[in-house]
């Protein structure tokens, strides 16, 4: 019977016994012993016993083989202690009467040259409640002058200040503590780059030699803290033309954690000449770069909240703009009642309305709009948009003239994934007739006095899609107890939780049952309805609503 030891790629322990003579190991399910490892093989080594001996041979791997950081070219003999890395796992092998297994054991690398230690477990070590032997007094001692080091450091950056000054006195500590000739710090981007933010080196250089992708990989992919006793000696490292030449041998790295994984590392190294880290110094690193990764968390979350504080500021802002742009009185011609409102699903609106008297008072004009997309693009495109119709719905001018002119002077000016959705009708409030245009809304309600119902549908396509788009116009009348109701479509594709859209067949229903009452009893109705078909759901949309009725 043999124990194998498991040490995955974020340092979680596990042990699995087997009772053969042959194991073969992989990301297969149909192997002895499966590891779902994306960096190992399917069939990628195989253990076996021969004469009371161990034996390991490479299957032909991708990523090959390691026994105590050597590549296996041919099968080999394992001895007492080697340690097997097969992807990005490190397995050990332990007989039935081998010591109690711990994680904190199973991760010192046994060729003596590196040592790798989960850094969510070294930070545990730190806890008040962490049990010690009081009989070794030296454990004691070295667990009290830790946890002095933590509270003073604590102590020290426990202050309101930049991130660039921060990182600058965690380097100080570092180098006050553990007395490196070179220290970085690395940050990730939200890219998943990885920079250097702040670097120290005794000699007034800025340790440009502590770049290496194998210690970003190790560290922060695989949240490890790292002690590389020799460089030249590690596999990992010797390739790393920039450590070498530069003399570093000794290394000590921790990841920066906080609770979304390595924000970024700490990195600190020597030459053996002059120093050889050790591993009470990884595991001080790896507490330190805790303190470290909880203070630039706070940091980062402080500016998103300013950064938040001051576009919820805009916001509000160009909410205000965009409410001047809205009637601040609607005019209602001798016989007519006109309500209309609107109800941004955000801070700002992607709708528009407008009800205005033309200019030698002989029309008035309806005009409703929803711009492409939410939010602050939206807001921008329609006050564009009524900059545009302003003038031309002044002077009074048809209104599928005024869509031929909006539509191309829109399509200059945007992109091709803006444009806008609008109705536009102009009423003779003497005899109740109106010419209109539909650019691709929503079809208008002309709900009848006795109930009946006309769409008033599309007349062209949405404006601002096409460089030259011609529209055609149509007429209606409101005769005495008939109404107009404009509306765009975050009322009609409202939903509720089973995603059910509110429809146009309802609004119609609501619309008809709702015929005699008054605009704003109409438009309440509107949004009861509406409020108790989606259930408390959000509405994704904005919601806009003009309807104009013909006294009785």
């Amino acid at each position: 019977m043999i124990k194998i030891f498991v040490i995955d790629g974020n340092g979680a322990a596990s042990e699995r016994v087997f009772d053969t003579e042959s194991i073969r190991i992989g990301r297969s399910s149909k192997l002895d012993l499966s590891l779902a490892d994306p960096a190992m093989s399917r069939q990628h080594a195989r253990i076996w016993s021969a004469d009371g001996r161990w034996h390991i041979e490479d299957m032909g791997s991708r990523n090959g083989t390691y026994v105590n950081q050597d590549r296996l070219e041919d099968a080999r003999e394992l001895q007492p202690g080697d340690r097997i890395s097969v992807g990005s796992c490190v397995l050990e092998l332990r007989d039935q009467s081998g010591d109690v297994w711990s994680a904190a054991a199973a991760s010192t690398n046994a060729s003596g040259h590196t040592l790798y230690r989960s850094a969510a477990e070294l930070v545990q070590q730190d806890l008040p409640g962490r049990k010690t032997d009081t009989g070794d007094e030296q454990a004691v001692l070295r667990l009290a002058e830790r946890l002095r080091i933590l509270n003073e450091v604590h102590q020290a950056l426990d202050q309101s200040i930049e991130l660039d000054e921060l990182l600058e006195m965690i380097l100080d500590r570092a180098f006050d503590h553990l007395r490196p000739q070179e220290g970085a710090i690395y940050l990730a981007d939200e890219d998943g780059s990885v920079r250097r933010a702040a670097s120290r080196a005794v000699n007034g250089g800025n340790a440009a030699t502590l770049d290496s992708h194998s210690l970003v990989e190790e560290v922060m992919e695989r949240r490890q803290a790292a002690l590389v006793l020799d460089a030249e000696s590690d596999q990992r490292f010797n390739q790393a033309v920039s450590l070498i030449s530069a003399g570093v041998r000794s290394l000590v790295a921790a990841p920066l954690l906080d609770p979304s994984g390595a924000v970024g590392m700490i990195v600190l190294s020597s030459t053996l000449a002059v120093r050889q880290f050790e591993e009470p110094d990884m595991e001080l690193l790896a507490s330190l770069a805790s303190v470290a990764a909880m203070r630039i968390r706070n940091i980062r979350l402080a500016a998103e909240a300013a950064e938040r504080q001051q576009l919820e500021q805009e916001v509000k802002l160009a909410r205000r703009i965009q409410v001047a742009l809205l009637p601040k009185a609607i005019p209602e011609p001798s016989g007519y009642v006109i309500s209309g409102g609107n109800i941004p699903s955000r801070g700002v609106s992607g709708d528009f309305f407008k009800v205005i008297r033309t200019a030698d008072e002989s029309g008035c004009a309806i005009f409703v709009a929803d711009v492409s997309g939410k939010g602050m693009a939206a807001s921008l495109l329609t006050a564009s948009l009524e900059a545009l119709s302003a003038g031309p719905i002044e002077d009074g001018l048809p209104p599928h003239r005024i869509f031929n002119r909006v539509s191309r002077l829109l399509f200059e000016r945007t992109p091709p994934e803006k444009f806008a959705t609008a109705f536009l009708a102009m009423l003779d409030p003497e005899t109740g007739g109106f010419h209109y245009a539909n650019g691709g809304h929503n079809p208008g309600f002309l709900v009848r006095a006795n109930g009946e119902t006309h769409l008033l549908t599309s007349t062209g396509p949405p404006l601002g899609v096409m460089p030259a788009a011609e529209y055609r116009e149509k007429t209606a009348s409101l005769q005495v107890g008939d109404t107009l109701l404009v509306y765009t479509d975050g009322i009609s594709e409202a939903e509720n939780a089973d995603e059910e859209e509110f429809g146009e067949e309802r609004l119609l229903e609501v619309a008809v049952e709702n015929r005699n009452a008054a605009p704003k009893g109409l438009a309440a109705a509107i949004e009861r309805a509406v409020e108790e078909f989606v259930g408390g759901v959000p509405f994704k949309d904005d919601r806009t609503l003009v309807i104009v009725q013909r006294e009785s």
